[in-house]
């Protein structure tokens, strides 16, 4: 498992990133982590909205509450313009620390 202050640290990223995608709800965010992860990042509900409303009180992110194919009301989230452009400032500085560790890890970075 990844230590809990990793997690809550590319929290936002990945939400960011995630909701670059297109439109999506909570528990389909939870389940698209732990997939792209390979099971080693797992996010509860807990974990998740609060982040997610605070990326929604900051702007970043709009929630709109709608129909589920199910008939269930869910809210589902989008990313903003000013989400956009702070995702790309994200990944600006997730790549700067990637490319550090790079250098100082041999560019071995893939860890099995």
């Amino acid at each position: 498992m990844i230590s809990k202050e990793l997690v809550a640290a590319s929290s936002r990223p990945l939400i960011l990133a995630i909701l670059s995608k297109g439109e999506d709800y909570g528990y389909s965010i939870i389940q698209q982590v732990r997939e792209l992860s390979d099971n080693k990042i797992e996010w509860t509900e807990g974990m998740l909205y609060p982040v997610l409303h605070r990326l929604e009180k900051e702007g970043l992110i709009v929630a709109t509450w709608k129909e589920s194919d199910s008939g269930r009301k869910r809210k589902y989230y989008r990313l903003s313009a000013t989400g956009g452009e702070s995702l790309r400032r994200e990944r600006e500085q997730w790549f700067a620390v990637h490319t550090t560790l790079g250098k100082l890890w041999g560019r071995r970075l893939c860890v099995n």
